[in-house]
């Protein structure tokens, strides 16, 4: 059961990955029109428009399914983390879909994340919990969510840039992996039928959740680069699953020695990000222009027009 539990959140994070750099592709051909709800509502219409766009919808559509096979058989606190493979697999999409090859120093840093993650994984043995949260946890564990997300946005407000798209990254994270974890307690009711998940309040609190997360995920991804808004998105939700497995499901880690190899491993999923911050290959237009386009004056490439 583990290794089915892995390979499905590997294909999730495989169809995630594809997912934000198609849309990606989409965003950069749409110019900054502000950041107010008539500005976004415009952006989006515009984006359903284009088929980059839509493939990238329709792989989200894709991983949802995967993540919630994943958590039929997992835990929560598994599944998510393993969904950090993402970084690595939108590093070599996004090296196809926008023609740059990344550098060494790129290739090192995505390695160090995800060696990093698999030694914290490995040490940690995160265990299975309970299928369900009661009412009680659920309180403590949705409403910290929801306010880490309104902080979040509240802060994300004032900026421009990567750290718009860092702060908007991580409210997105928060979010998926509240909807992540109210996935997991719809299909906890299975076990007495279909009809008593259909019959149970988070499934549709899944659907209001994750399209608070699939918003907060145009905004970052229109907002900067994938270099700020990736990381922050899957380590993010990573870490948030872990806390939330813990409240919600009594999701648990292995502590005492295994402390050791556990902080190693946040050490380099740290030093992988900081890397990744400052590679060259990923600064600048990597992700911010539309391959073969002709460069203006200035040696940068002109945006599509709309409608391509």
């Amino acid at each position: 059961m583990l290794a089915v539990t892995v390979l499905l959140a590997l294909l999730a994070a495989l169809s995630n990955a594809g997912a934000s750099v198609l849309q990606r592709r989409a965003a950069v051909q749409e110019p900054d029109e502000g950041t107010g709800a008539g500005s976004a509502v415009r952006r989006l219409a515009h984006l359903l428009r284009r088929p980059y766009w839509l493939a990238g919808a329709g792989l989200l559509a894709l991983s949802s399914l995967l993540q919630a096979g994943a958590l039929a058989v997992g835990s929560l606190s598994l599944v998510q983390p393993l969904l950090a493979a993402e970084l690595l697999f939108t590093l070599a999409v996004g090296s196809v879909v926008f023609r740059r090859r990344p550098d060494r120093r790129t290739w090192l840093a995505f390695v160090a994340l995800a060696v990093g993650l698999s030694v914290f994984l490995l040490a940690a043995e995160p265990s299975a919990g309970r299928p369900s949260a009661p009412p009680r946890s659920w309180l403590l564990g949705g409403g910290g969510a929801l306010a880490a997300v309104v902080l979040l946005v509240a802060t994300a407000r004032p900026t421009r840039g990567a750290p718009r798209a860092a702060l908007l990254g991580l409210a997105s994270a928060v979010a998926f992996a509240t909807t992540a974890a109210l996935l997991k307690e719809a299909v906890g009711q299975l076990g007495d039928g279909p009809g008593a998940m259909f019959a149970h309040w988070a499934l549709y609190a899944t659907g209001g959740a994750g399209l608070v997360a699939f918003l907060l995920l145009q905004g970052a991804l229109g907002a900067g680069s994938l270099t700020a808004s990736q990381p922050a998105l899957t380590l993010g939700d990573a870490l948030t699953s872990v806390v939330l497995g813990w409240v919600l499901f009594a999701e648990t880690i292995r502590l005492g020695l295994s402390l050791i190899p556990e902080a190693i491993g946040v050490a380099l999923i740290g030093a992988g990000s900081i890397g990744l911050a400052h590679a060259p290959s990923l600064r600048g237009d990597w992700d911010s222009s539309v391959p073969g386009r002709p460069p203006d004056r200035g040696g940068e490439r002109q945006p599509a027009p709309r409608g391509h």
